[in-house]
């Protein structure tokens, strides 16, 4: 098996009395993205801030691309990249001007330096405004030059905190394909977000931090099997077959106006096949059907059992 990118056990992490962080697990494959959810105070940036060795944790171990962040934070940060919650760029320097100053800091040289800014500018469609000053771009450029000066030394492994708060719908669109385009080309992405559309449209793997414990790990739809409120939606053609469905189902909900019944399910494969299988066996044929499951809104509510809010969390 391929080693993990990033590889956590027991750790832990407390401010006075206050355990931020209380024996979390997390595994995060090569060449994917996981998303940490939860909501403020929960642990997310905390666990990044660790991992990118900007915090020293109290235990446990935690490993990038096998480097642990305790013994060996300069092999660490040779192989990360951190875009954090707010801007890390010098508006008093233009798009250019920036990655070249941070091309310089990762010691690429002189000719390096430029070549690589130019083909980031390129990457990021920044191009045309390059030698412009930072006031003059939106805020989706200067996020999108935020995320170009992280990648300067193409880092293997980069953690994306909050990486599209205050940004458009098309802004966000944006970066989510900038993220699709660099896992493609085998990058590891850690993302934290407080947008769970987000996290279902980009990560493989989530993992939702309440009170400093990790409460649930998996795919999306594995997530959302884990809810109550999934069901399948059943129409037929007459009031006569909703009738019979109808006797048959007895678990489930009738819509007469709808000529449709709505039988609980976990959403799986398995609940979908039983039901129609026991329609087919009463001879009874249904219109039309849908599979309903639960979203990532209702995981959220019912693992850490309240609503997110927008702000910074420790």
């Amino acid at each position: 098996m391929n080693t993990p990118a990033i590889e956590v056990r027991g750790l832990r992490k407390s401010y006075g009395t206050k355990a931020v962080l209380d024996d979390v697990d997390l595994t995060v494959g090569a060449g994917t993205v996981t998303a940490l959810l939860g909501p403020n105070g929960a642990g997310k940036t905390t666990t990044v801030h660790i991992l990118s060795t900007l915090v020293r944790p109290d235990g446990g171990t935690a490993l990038v691309n096998g480097r642990d962040v305790v013994r060996d934070p300069d092999g660490v940060r040779a192989a990360i990249g951190l875009t954090g919650q707010f801007s890390a760029v010098d508006k008093l320097l233009t798009g250019e001007e920036n990655l070249m100053l941070m091309a310089r800091l990762r010691h690429l040289g002189a000719k390096r330096s430029k070549n690589r800014a130019a083909e980031l500018l390129e990457q990021f469609d920044l191009v045309e405004a390059a030698r412009k000053p930072l006031a003059t771009y939106s805020g989706g450029m200067q996020r999108r030059l935020d995320l170009a000066m992280t990648l300067v030394s193409a880092p293997s492994v980069i953690f994306l905190d909050e990486p599209t708060t205050g940004l458009d719908p098309r802004s966000r669109h944006t970066m989510w394909d900038i993220v699709r385009s660099l896992v493609a080309d085998g990058t590891t992405v850690l993302l934290t977000t407080q947008y769970l559309d987000e996290a279902d449209e980009l990560a493989d793997r989530i993992a939702v931090l309440d009170g400093g414990r990790l409460v649930a790990e998996g795919t999306p739809d594995e997530l959302k099997r884990l809810v109550p409120g999934g069901h399948i939606r059943l129409r037929f053609a007459d009031a006569a077959r909703l009738d019979a469905a109808s006797r048959l189902l007895g678990e489930s909900a009738r819509d007469d106006a709808g000529l449709s019944l709505t039988v609980p399910s976990d959403g799986g494969v398995g609940a979908l096949r039983t039901v129609l299988d026991r329609l087919d066996t009463a001879n009874l044929e249904v219109d039309d059907l849908s599979i309903h499951t639960p979203d990532l809104d209702d995981v959220f509510f019912a693992l850490t059992g309240r609503v997110e809010t927008k702000g910074t969390e420790s």
